[in-house]
């Protein structure tokens, strides 16, 4: 989940962030933040439900998931 920051100085590519409302721009914000992809790699490498693993990533970053978490089996 590397980031493309070739363009980083471009401004029109970040055009779109004046229109984000907050929680859209919260996660603009975590997902580039590299403890964060750390993480939910090691969530999304599971290849069976782990409860504890996501409770974990879910308290250290407040997140909230409005429904059950789908893990698909690879």
């Amino acid at each position: 989940m590397t980031p493309d920051i070739s363009n980083w100085r471009a401004s029109p590519n970040y055009d779109y962030i004046d229109r984000l409302v907050a929680p859209d721009l919260a996660w603009e914000w975590l997902r580039r933040n590299s403890e964060y992809q750390h993480d939910y790699s090691k969530v999304e490498g599971q290849t069976e439900e782990s409860e504890l693993l996501v409770n974990a990533v879910r308290r250290r970053w407040g997140l909230q998931f409005p429904c059950p978490p789908y893990f698909h089996r690879r």
